[in-house]
């Protein structure tokens, strides 16, 4: 069946202007919109909307990221059904997927790396907030604009509702959700994970930016995942381009890449702030957050990244 392509029709005040990307369940198109002006606008594919399960994770995704409201997420405009067509309406934001900016220019400057997690932190914050756990955090699905240098969050396809009945859950039990190479083990038996694995991945993003490697550096998804089940990471000092890089940043890197959750930083500001000081102070140990009171430690372009979730690519106008 060739596949759908809407260009040229107005969907729900989106006109759509041209199909930028393509995955397994919908399609995404550059739009104009009379009071928004340039958006992205994803549609549910033909085959998926006849598929009850596949209509719920659309709209459910397109709920989630409505109410998370941020400078640094990438802002939901509006969701719906129109005449048969499920759609996703969301900001344009300029840039590029962090991971193309990663492959051109790194290993990151630790300066520039707690700038990046420090924006993230917040974004991710104000998702558990509201109950959202990202579960999917990889730098294709962060845009960064190397001008401003500003990233923002994006697709929450596959996130879950820390207050959802995990009868309503819509991934099978037993089958991990997410990428494998950032992914917190805790995820990988299919438990409905918390907080504590978006810090883990939010660390491994660190550590990639940092040294342009992953903290289980298996040769292939089998053998990584058995490296996250059976062995600890290897130490920041010790992955490519680590020798460079204090041991301040390696103590607080490692630590939210602990295998047991409780033994990460509590929250994913915690991680950022203390990430910060450490790249402020090249020598020396890592200062400590603050303790709080119950003894845990106190918080201290769009297009190119669509392209790189969806795969499919076409040139722009």
């Amino acid at each position: 069946m060739p596949a759908e392509n809407l260009t040229g029709r107005t969907i729900a005040s989106y006109r759509l202007i041209e199909r930028i990307g393509e995955g397994g369940t919908a399609t995404v198109y550059r739009a104009e919109h009379d009071g928004r002006g340039r958006c992205a606008v994803k549609i549910l594919r033909q085959r998926s909307r006849s598929d009850p399960n596949a209509v719920k994770r659309f709209l459910r995704e397109a709920g989630f990221g409505s109410r998370v409201q941020h400078d640094n997420v990438v802002r939901t405009y509006d969701y719906g059904e129109e005449e048969g067509y499920y759609y996703l309406a969301l900001e344009w934001a300029d840039g590029e997927p962090l991971s193309d900016y990663a492959q051109e220019h790194g290993p990151i400057e630790p300066e520039l790396v707690g700038h990046i997690i420090t924006q993230l932190a917040g974004a991710l914050a104000a998702a558990h907030a509201v109950g959202i756990i990202h579960r999917d955090l990889k730098p294709e699905n962060i845009i960064f604009s190397p001008q401003t240098r500003v990233a923002k969050l994006l697709d929450f396809g596959i996130a879950r509702d820390a207050q959802e009945d995990p009868s309503e859950r819509l991934t099978r039990a037993g089958f991990f959700v997410g990428s494998l190479n950032y992914v917190a083990p805790e995820a990988l038996s299919g438990a409905l994970v918390d907080e504590a694995a978006d810090i883990y991945s939010l660390a491994t993003i660190a550590y990639y930016l940092l040294t342009g490697g992953h903290p289980h550096g298996g040769r292939s998804p089998r053998e990584v995942f058995q490296q996250l089940l059976t062995q600890p990471p290897t130490p920041l000092r010790q992955a490519p381009n680590g020798a460079r890089l204090s041991d301040a940043l390696e103590a607080v890197v490692m630590r939210s890449l602990a295998r047991e959750p409780a033994a990460r930083h509590p929250t994913v500001e915690a991680f950022a702030a203390d990430l910060v000081r450490a790249a402020r102070r090249p020598d020396g140990p890592a200062a400590p957050s603050p303790s709080r009171s119950d003894g845990r430690e106190a918080d201290g372009g769009l297009l190119g990244a669509i392209r790189s979730i969806f795969g499919k690519k076409r040139s722009p106008p």
